[in-house]
């Protein structure tokens, strides 16, 4: 048994690995096709264009490793059934449910993996990559920190400190900034709830201004709102803006909590915060999916048709995984159902096959 168990691990390690090599290579090559006019315009540095493709594999090898996965357990399992291998086995006694044990296992170890590489892995790297593309190749200000909670931004005598950037209403949320006198010694200090970006800088809404001396406070003054004279603009902050997409699932879960406190609906980020569990667990649910399918198909299994079948059921679980988890980010479904809903929905599938195929 641990001889087949082996000998069927290593055939299917070396098909996992030639599909994910194979992936991201696709990607790479259109990913560079589509960057490259844009960098050479830009005269960016070719060590800083390598650097950047180099961090987008971790992201690239997350998002293909389900697909890779399927697209291995049907390769393996036909070229298995092709030579009567899988037969060979049975008639030694060994049940389907053993054969197919080995694959199972290298899938699940695949959706931990992803998972990792999501939660600690590529949130750095896609940091280092908008980075590199938008302040060491498009030369942009590198003033403000790449993070969409807690920025920091820096003038001559200003310093800016806002709790957080909304994107889809472009305005920074609980801003303190600070003026700088000689010696950059503090002169005045402002609060205020929001900033609204303006022309010639940012709207400051209930405000409240203290100013200061070397005694301590010496006057407090309120205003509804202020403009605020600043070379910040919205488009320095989408620069460096963190996404919920380059978020992982215990990053995700501390901004919604802020969001609470901050009496904002997480409800969007919620449903993209379980997801970030239920995806990894879409090789798993691949594999699981691909067993019966290969083993349906019998010697008359190819290569072709495990490509083709492969590419056919991997687009149609992330078509039906996006369109349900919409609902779940817009609060029609509850966030964690939406979030697993494919993954029960294909899982449900591949039980189904599996009980029908012929033994």
């Amino acid at each position: 048994m641990k001889i087949a168990n082996r000998y069927i691990a290593s055939i299917y390690l070396r098909m996992l690995w030639l599909c994910i090599g194979a992936f991201l290579a696709i990607y790479l090559v259109i990913h560079f096709l589509e960057k490259i006019g844009r960098f050479t315009a830009a005269h960016g540095a070719p060590g800083s264009i390598i650097l950047y493709f180099l961090c987008k594999v971790p992201e690239v090898v997350v998002q293909v490793t389900p697909l890779a996965v399927l697209m291995a357990t049907l390769l393996t399992l036909g070229l298995l059934a092709k030579s009567s291998e899988i037969t060979a086995m049975r008639s030694c006694g060994m049940s389907l449910p053993r054969i197919v044990a080995p694959i199972l296992g290298i899938a699940l170890a695949a959706s931990l993996l992803t998972f990792v590489l999501g939660e600690f892995i590529v949130p750095r790297s896609n940091e280092r990559m908008k980075y590199i593309e938008e302040v060491q190749i498009a030369k942009k200000s590198p003033s403000t920190f790449f993070r969409q909670s807690n920025i920091w931004y820096r003038e001559a005598f200003l310093i800016l400190r806002a709790h957080l950037f909304d994107p889809p209403t472009s305005t920074l949320r609980g801003v303190t900034i600070w003026l700088m006198g000689p010696g950059m010694q503090p002169v005045k200090r402002i609060e205020a709830d929001q900033a609204a970006f303006v022309n010639g800088g940012c709207l400051l809404k209930d405000v409240t201004c203290r100013d200061i001396t070397a005694g301590g406070v010496t006057g407090t003054t309120t205003a509804k709102e202020t403009p605020l004279p600043i070379n910040l603009r919205v488009s320095d902050l989408k620069v460096i803006e963190k996404f919920s997409d380059d978020m992982g699932f215990f990053e995700l879960r501390r901004y919604c909590k802020k969001l609470k406190r901050g009496g904002y609906n997480p409800v969007r980020y919620v449903a993209q915060m379980h997801s970030r569990i239920s995806l990894p667990f879409s090789s798993l649910i691949m594999a699981c999916l691909g067993i019966p399918f290969a083993l349906r198909g019998g010697r008359s299994s190819g290569t072709a048709a495990g490509i083709g079948m492969s590419l056919g059921i991997g687009f149609s679980y992330f078509f039906t995984n996006a369109f349900v988890l919409s609902y779940g980010q817009t609060g029609v479904l509850p966030p964690l159902i939406a979030a697993w809903a494919a993954n029960f929905i294909f899982a449900a599938a591949g039980v189904w096959l599996a009980m029908t195929v012929n033994r």
